[in-house]
């Protein structure tokens, strides 16, 4: 399973910016999917998740209104639309996905729910 962000870049704050996960390799409607960033000197943080089906989404409280996680299954294309930029939202954009499992709705939030990890795109918020 290969998974390849894409769309990040250099905008200014108040901006918008969609970034895509392409995956590769098995059936996209097989996963669990999520995304996660890392800014410069910090630990990697969750952003948001998706499950297979796109049933439920789940966000970290301080982003939610601000980014939309969402799945296309008949694209292979996992999505996250972040709104109104801010220079804090500088950091390396990574998506993940997890083989479905019942515990995923448990455990969304960790590093430790996601078997795949794809290569990261960077996303710079000036202000």
């Amino acid at each position: 399973v290969q998974l390849q962000a894409s769309g990040g870049g250099l905008v200014q704050a108040g901006d918008s910016l969609r970034l895509s996960c392409s995956v590769s390799g098995r059936t996209f409607n097989s996963y669990h999917m999520g995304w996660f960033r890392q800014a410069p000197g910090k630990e990697r943080e969750f952003v948001a998740a998706i499950t297979w089906n796109g049933g439920r989404t789940y966000y970290t409280p301080s982003l939610k209104g601000r980014f939309t996680i969402s799945k296309d299954n008949a694209k292979n294309t996992l999505s996250l639309q972040m709104d109104n930029l801010r220079p804090w939202d500088t950091a390396v954009y990574v998506c993940a996905a997890a083989e479905r499992r019942s515990d995923f709705t448990g455990y969304y939030y960790t590093d430790g729910a996601y078997d795949y990890w794809g290569q990261g795109t960077l996303v710079t918020v000036s202000s």
